[in-house]
């Protein structure tokens, strides 16, 4: 069995420390993996003077398995965000997001256990048709939603709900009065559900699943929608767990897919020691799981949940008064 090789991309800020203690993680779970080191993000434009090098785009493709920090993209024009620079290229067309409520957080809710399943390269995000009138007082883009796109997002969904046993799939839109772009998601959305007479399919309009997620988020097992949509629905339940340092996120694609950490690089800690590794620790969960080795997952989830619940060397946002390396520590010696 030839070994598996992972691309790793340590990103900017915080990311090479709650990266590295990821690795840390899946080397003592034995995980057996070659790393091959990429930049991108600030630290690339420091080093090749490109935030997306041509060395590293080879070594997502070539091993097609990526572990990504956070990287940061510098705000302004020129500079389109690498995440969907990312997405585009491989095409990366599904984001999954899943929450899972950890006991020991200060979280608002218990038993949260949600994943949303976001279109990763159309919609609003697909960046057509932007355009600022030259007196900067009008601004248009253009939202584009295709057939084929729309069936291969929930097609996803539903077979991931098949997969992990999940017993419900809620298609999120705005068809009343996005009456074209919406109104064909939902139309796909209705046909493939009609393929899946196992699963429980519902179909609820974008603002009122806002509304139902903050009043009763229990009702929800797998939530698939739109580009936009499925940004904000993913940071909502998110935010039910505990915020997006409980939240990992996956983007896959046919014969490609890359993890993440889905917060941001905070440089304002970046080196001091105190940022909490979970969302990353939770993305290289999501990553054994798609390469087909979900007990070594298991163990790292058991392990985590048991730092975080008994309250053992938690970070800040956690309760806690310890560090990156002491949590760390933590998850290694449950292993």
């Amino acid at each position: 069995m030839t070994q598996q090789r992972i691309t790793v991309i340590r990103g900017d800020g915080i990311g090479p420390d709650i990266v590295d203690a990821a690795i840390q993680i899946l080397d003592k779970v034995g995980c057996d993996f070659a790393y091959d080191y990429a930049d991108a993000g600030l630290v690339a434009l420091e080093n090749h003077g490109e935030l997306l090098p041509q060395e590293t785009l080879d070594l997502i493709a070539k091993n097609k398995v990526t572990l990504k920090g956070p990287l940061t993209t510098p705000v302004g024009e020129g500079f389109t965000s690498i995440n969907v620079s990312l997405r585009k290229k491989f095409q990366l067309y599904a984001n999954v997001r899943p929450v899972l409520s950890f006991k020991g957080t200060k979280a608002r809710y218990e038993d949260i256990d949600i994943i949303t399943v976001r279109e990763n390269t159309e919609g609003m995000y697909s960046g057509l048709g932007q355009v600022v009138s030259a007196d900067g007082s009008e601004a248009e883009a253009m939202s584009k939603i295709t057939r084929e796109g729309a069936e291969r997002i929930v097609t996803f969904a539903y077979e991931l709900a098949v997969r992990e046993g999940r017993k419900k799939v809620t298609a999120v839109h705005k068809a009343n009065i996005l009456k074209s772009t919406s109104g064909l998601f939902l139309k796909v959305a209705r046909e493939v559900a009609q393929r899946y007479p196992q699963i429980e399919s519902t179909e609820m309009i974008v603002d009122n699943c806002c509304m139902q997620l903050v009043m009763n988020p229990h009702q929800f097992d797998v939530i698939v929608t739109t580009n936009l949509f499925g940004d904000i629905l993913s940071d909502l339940c998110a935010g039910l767990v505990g915020g997006l340092g409980m939240a990992p996120g996956a983007n896959i694609g046919k014969d490609c897919a890359i993890f993440e950490a889905v917060h941001g690089s905070a440089p304002d800690i970046a080196g001091k020691n105190l940022a909490n590794p979970t969302s990353v620790i939770l993305a290289s969960i999501q990553m054994l799981e798609y390469l087909g080795m979900a007990d070594k997952a298991e163990k790292i989830r058991a392990a985590v949940k048991d730092v975080i619940e008994s309250g053992d060397r938690t970070t800040r946002d956690l309760g806690g008064s310890h560090g990156t390396t002491d949590f760390t520590q933590a998850v290694l010696e449950r292993l």
